[in-house]
């Protein structure tokens, strides 16, 4: 069974009556979707932004972080994205977890309550060290950026 290779970190979360825990939605999917959990209807018209609360918070294992991402469908069906993808979630934040969408579609979207508009993926962290230099050493691509490597 591939569940088993996959490996497991424990994240504690409180929720608020009635929120639906983040869940995975296959076997071996790497994003557990998360609800929104709000008193009535909202409406992102086209253009416009929305921070949809989740009522669920969550308590991070030092070393860690969660990635707030989009989800697929949303996306293509409706032009609905995460605006800061990926959202950060840091191991020391316990405030309630929302979810900044935005509506690059051509029609207005309502979100539910209950409705998946989210993933959260769990990623383990590594700290760079930075040490100034005077001279980095060369590369083939050297400078080159936005397209400089062709098609």
């Amino acid at each position: 069974m591939a569940s088993d290779s996959i490996r497991k970190v424990k994240i504690f979360y409180t929720a608020s009556s009635g929120t639906v825990a983040p869940e995975y939605q296959s076997e071996e999917a790497s994003g557990a979707d998360i609800r929104a959990r709000i008193d009535s209807p909202l409406t992102i018209d086209p253009g416009k932004r929305a921070l949809i609360p989740t009522g669920i918070s969550v308590e991070i294992p030092a070393g860690y972080e969660i990635q707030l991402r989009p989800r697929s469908g949303l996306a293509f069906k409706h032009g609905i994205t995460v605006l800061n993808t990926p959202g950060t979630i840091d191991s020391d934040f316990r405030g309630e977890l929302k979810a900044l969408l935005v509506n690059f579609g051509d029609e207005p979207f309502t979100v539910q309550d209950g409705d998946r508009i989210g993933q959260l993926v769990v990623q383990q962290i590594f700290r760079g060290v930075f040490e100034k230099k005077d001279v980095l050493s060369e590369t083939k691509r050297g400078e080159g950026g936005y397209g400089s490597t062709g098609k």
